[in-house]
């Protein structure tokens, strides 16, 4: 499971620095080999050096930052640079990433800081600014202006993050856009038909400063391909203007849609209609051409029309920023819930598993208010947008974490997507839909695939209402952690549905006393066989025992295996460990042994239980697996929590999270344990509280 990233104290290390005098070196991203590359040595004998052992003048930003300040070096990591060059086009998102105020000169301690968008907050990301050299040149990102440095420090803080320089080779221009402006980001495919309004949605994008890339799909078994249009396949480009430009031709005047795109390498630009020096630009006025900022130097930046953009490029990412910074009158509700697909327990992968779909997370959503008028804006309206009238819009967006960081142990993105039904009223009033509801409902809108992204997100427009998302993985048994974001345009609510845990009560034929005080309804005639029974019961444990009428763990682990043998199925059975915990549990004068009373008690729930695995075990293995074992515990009248039943699993189940008969008793006898001692310290079925001696003893006896 990942844990939140606590980051260093920045200004703390800074002010040690400077008060010892020495330069900062970053003890948890040290100048070392396996935090260049994990999977190989390095190419070359790199260097580590710091930039005034580089250059004599180092500077953080020389004349400000800018798209072009930005080269590749050896590493594949053209998304990240396409990211950071989208980023310059707006300072205040630049600063927010780079703040502006470190310097080489003023208060200099070789240490800097960046912040980054990481699944809902911003962490703080600390450096030394020792970087890798070959030939006392850096081999990774760097400035066209050799004397600066923000983007090489930026790339070892992002490198930092994600564990490792080689971490951040290959990947979607979108991924670092969201960690750069906590934005959601949403792909489109170009090679589909092109969709209606797409270039409206682009030129609305622009102007709200949303961060877009676009890319060719990479040609196999070539790296980085180049077409004899100049483009590169599998590659990575930023788009850094969307707009329309009048034309004058001895036909008349008309508009043209251009997009301008941007190589991160700094070269290598497309040369087809609209390139640098093309002939189409005879057609467009000096002041225009000014306006344009049109450069025809070779800069990896050129023009392209809509019409060829579309054709020539497969991929489209935009990463719209969230509420704060958007440029529009709009503003959105945003709600985010944290989850996790745990194997056997709620990970049930897609639709194409029916017997464990149902047990994913489920997040419920109530569309409160439908959009207005004010609300419809065609330049807004984003392609492939589920819509019905009259209805209320918003955004989800699947985001599983921490995939990047964990490259180094050979782990990679899931194939991940959702699914959202609509609730009637019956279905509201379920803690949790069951197998059922999905087996006979369909769903009212879904991501358009199952992809193996970090992120996948939709815009969709339903009817005002309850809802529920499955977020989840194409395969079952997968295993991530994962953050669902919905915004919508108009007032909403969500929040992760779960089992409340609890004793749920049973229904009267389900209950089972277990002696005549809870029969008030026998006759005397069955009030006279019942007392007959228990005497019979209490000879069998008298010889079970001897004259003290008590069995310890021992006793207790020869009893039950011997009784017990064909539910074991062949199992080395009860383990003393296991017989330990079961005397624990039932003892309540603490002798270390169970009397009569102790020992019928846990005898009739042990019979009751049995009755039930056996009902819940339908394939006869000896086994459950998680799944049934929930529905066995809803049996008994125990409801959890996703949490508390996965907490359940690990410590009980076996590797593959299956459930013995020894271990499922055990963990009932347990279970019942906690519920009894929880309600007899609490007042109000909710809140419990123990004065430390209470909970030691109950924790450290059970």
């Amino acid at each position: 499971m990942s844990t939140p990233y606590k980051g260093q104290d920045y200004q703390k290390l800074k002010k040690e620095c400077l008060r010892s005098g020495k330069l900062f070196e970053d003890d948890e991203f040290p100048a070392i080999e396996k935090n260049l590359f994990f999977s190989q040595r390095p190419p070359r004998p790199f260097e580590w050096k710091r930039p005034h052992e580089i250059v004599d003048n180092p500077a953080f930003f020389v004349g400000g930052a800018s798209r072009f300040d930005i080269e590749q070096g050896m590493l594949g990591d053209c998304w990240f640079l396409a990211a950071v060059a989208s980023l310059s086009l707006n300072q205040n998102l630049h600063h927010r990433v780079c703040p502006p105020d470190q310097s080489f000169s003023k208060d200099y301690a070789g240490i800097f800081h960046f912040q980054f968008w990481q699944y809902g907050d911003w962490v703080d990301i600390v450096v030394d600014d020792r970087l890798p050299t070959y030939n006392g040149e850096l081999v990774f990102v760097h400035s066209k202006e050799k004397n600066e440095f923000w983007s090489a420090l930026m790339e070892k803080a992002y490198a930092k993050l994600n564990g490792s320089y080689e971490a951040l080779k290959g990947g979607n221009v979108v991924e670092a856009m969201a960690d750069f402006t906590g934005g959601v980001a949403e792909a489109i495919d170009l090679r589909e038909k092109t969709p209606k309004k797409l270039f409206k949605t682009m030129m609305s994008a622009f102007k709200r400063s949303s961060q877009m890339g676009c890319s060719i799909e990479a040609v196999p078994g070539q790296t980085e391909a180049k077409q004899a249009n100049g483009l590169i396949c599998g590659h990575a480009y930023t788009i850094t203007a969307v707009t329309k430009v009048k034309l004058k031709t001895h036909r008349g005047e008309g508009d043209v849609r251009l997009v301008r795109v941007r190589n991160p390498w700094g070269q290598s630009e497309w040369n087809g209609p609209w390139s640098d020096e093309s002939r189409e630009w005879s057609m467009v006025s000096a002041s225009e051409k000014k306006s344009l900022g049109l450069e025809t130097e070779d800069d990896g930046e050129f023009w392209m029309e809509f019409r060829d953009f579309t054709r020539e490029f497969m991929r489209l990412d935009i990463c719209n920023l969230p509420p704060g910074d958007v440029k529009s009158k709009k503003r959105y509700d945003v709600n985010a819930t944290h989850g996790r697909w745990q194997k056997n327990c709620t990970a049930g992968g897609c639709r194409n598993f029916p017997d464990t779909f149902w047990i994913n997370p489920q997040v419920r959503l109530s569309l409160e208010e439908e959009d207005g008028s004010d609300d419809e804006d065609d330049e807004d309206e984003e392609p492939g947008t589920v819509k019905l009238e009259g209805g209320s819009t918003f955004i989800v967006s699947l985001m599983q974490k921490n995939r990047r960081k964990q490259k180094r142990m050979g782990i990679d993105n899931l194939t991940i997507g959702f699914s959202i039904y609509e609730l009637k009223n019956k279905d509201k009033k379920l803690s949790t839909l069951p197998k059922e509801y999905f087996l006979y409902n369909a769903s009212k809108a879904r991501s358009n695939t199952f992809i193996n992204t970090r992120e996948i997100c939709g815009r969709f427009t339903l009817p005002k209402g309850e809802y529920c998302i499955i977020p989840s993985t194409f395969n079952a048994n997968e295993e991530g952690d994962f953050v669902l974001r919905i915004y919508s345009l108009k007032k909403s609510q969500a929040k992760e549905h779960d089992e409340e845990t609890g004793v749920v009560e049973l229904p009267k034929e389900a209950k089972q006393p277990t002696d005549t005080t809870q029969r008030p309804t026998l006759t005397p005639e069955q009030q006279a066989a019942f007392g007959a029974q228990e005497e019979k019961f209490r000879e069998f444990f008298q010889k079970l025992t001897g004259d003290d009428m008590e069995v310890d763990s021992w006793e207790l682990q020869e009893i039950l295996n011997a009784a017990l043998r064909k539910e074991l199925h062949g199992s080395s059975g009860f383990t003393l460990e296991s017989c330990k915990s079961m005397v624990a549990l039932n003892d309540l004068d603490r002798s270390g042994k169970l009397g009569f009373n102790e020992f019928k008690t846990l005898w009739r729930d042990i019979t009751r239980w049995k009755g039930v695995f056996k009902k819940f075990d339908r394939d006869n293995s000896g086994t459950f697996n998680a799944y049934e074992l929930r529905m066995a515990l809803r049996s008994v009248g125990y409801t959890l929590s996703a949490k508390t039943f996965s907490a359940l699993v690990l410590r009980y189940g076996g590797k593959e999270g299956t459930i013995d008969f020894d271990d499922f008793i055990q963990c009932t006898i347990k279970l019942k344990n906690m519920f009894e001692t929880f309600n007899n310290h609490s007042q109000n079925g909710k809140e419990s509280s123990f004065k430390l001696d209470e909970f030691l003893q109950m924790s450290m006896y059970s």
